[in-house]
């Protein structure tokens, strides 16, 4: 077991300023794993019968535990009505540190009738991110990280197991989709999600989806949330501010792992052309790892310049580029989005580096880092 104390740390932050942690994520990303690194802690499965049945009385179960306890409620979502659980833990047992896992966010199930505001922090686990494979995986091959995702069995195995990644897609369907969702349309659904990560990080068409699919515009955009909500894409919006000239209402949507980006491409190999684009994706997770995931954007002008990240930092407005190499970054783009935002810090992340330095270039102060640094 491969100890991930960057996300053990983020739970014990949480729990200072919330007595419910909400740790979601998709199935087989380590949830359960990381949930039982947490020592003396009281483990409850609720996908077991046994095991849910000891929270048909919530106040009677919470009770029984030390006032010191740690509970952790594993795919809470399963029980008859985890708000009401969740509920009676934050109200009447505050002094007890509750991590509740689920696959999907709060807003995956009907069975959430309290959304539990003020109660709780949600962490989104995200696949093994590119330091965590450096510093606690001791994994410094990139093209493998890249090839076979981040899940954490499917990163360690020693080959890319296509049936692994078709067997998770199909159990995310029956589990995740067709239960939390009621959606029935097989195929048209999976054909969409297949879609969205073969086309991982280019900007959505409404239209264009819903002719490749043979789903109606409305079905796409219901599907489309379902699969957000479910955490298998990211959706990135572009960023502007009135600039005439500026990309304001397509967004990027990105596959939440490149393993699965790569598999529905049919790739077993990383060409020098597919780094690129699969290394964004790493980038995108750390700046989710480390935002939460909100406020990032994208940004890009009528003439198809464009900045992969950007992030509002108060009135400034930083950016964040990601190259392989960093020797054939192109400042123009960052130039022209200067000129509309000058104040900021500018960045360009790159798997090799470890060591921080500074350039410039058009007038501009340049930082290369890695990923660790974004952390």
């Amino acid at each position: 077991m491969v100890i991930r104390p960057y996300w053990l740390k983020k739970i014990h932050e949480a729990w200072q300023k919330r007595p419910i942690v909400w740790l979601a994520g998709v199935r087989r990303v380590g949830k359960t794993t990381l949930a039982r690194m947490i020592p003396d802690s009281v483990y409850v499965n609720c996908d077991l019968p046994s095991d849910a049945r000891r929270l048909d009385d919530p106040e009677l179960f919470f009770r029984a535990q030390k006032r010191t306890s740690t509970i952790i409620l594993d795919e809470v979502h399963r029980l008859a009505d985890p708000s009401r659980v969740l509920k009676v833990a934050a109200d009447s047992f505050p002094h007890l540190r509750i991590l509740a896992t689920g696959s999907s966010t709060l807003a995956a199930t009907r069975k959430f009738k309290d959304a539990l505001t003020g109660r709780k922090i949600t962490i989104h686990l995200l696949p093994v991110l590119w330091s965590e494979c450096q510093k606690d995986f001791g994994l410094l091959d990139l093209d493998r990280r890249l090839l076979h995702g981040g899940l954490p069995e499917f990163l360690l195995s020693n080959q890319k197991d296509d049936s692994l990644f078709s067997e998770w897609i199909d159990s995310f369907y029956a589990r995740d989709i067709e239960e939390l969702f009621a959606v029935r349309e097989r195929s048209g659904f999976l054909d969409l999600f297949r879609l969205m990560l073969r086309s991982s990080g280019g900007l959505v068409d409404y239209s264009q989806l819903s002719r490749e699919c043979d789903l109606s515009r409305p079905t796409v955009k219901s599907y489309l949330e379902a699969l957000s909500i479910s955490l298998v894409i990211y959706p990135v919006r572009p960023f502007h501010g009135g600039g005439r000239r500026e990309l304001v209402k397509r967004p990027k949507v990105y596959g939440f792992d490149t393993g699965f980006v790569t598999y529905v491409r049919g790739w077993n190999v990383i060409r020098e052309e597919d780094r690129g684009l699969l290394w964004e994706h790493l980038v995108l997770d750390c700046l989710r790892a480390r935002t939460g995931g909100e406020g990032i954007f994208f940004w890009r002008d009528k003439s198809g310049r464009e900045i992969d990240f950007v992030i509002r930092r108060g009135e400034e407005v930083d950016a964040y580029e990601c190259k392989i190499n960093p020797e054939r970054f192109d400042s123009e783009s960052l130039w022209a989005f200067r000129q509309i935002y000058p104040r900021g810090r500018n960045y360009v992340v790159c798997p090799g580096i470890t060591e921080s330095y500074e350039w410039r270039s058009r007038g501009l102060i340049i930082l290369a880092l890695g990923c660790e640094k974004l952390l």
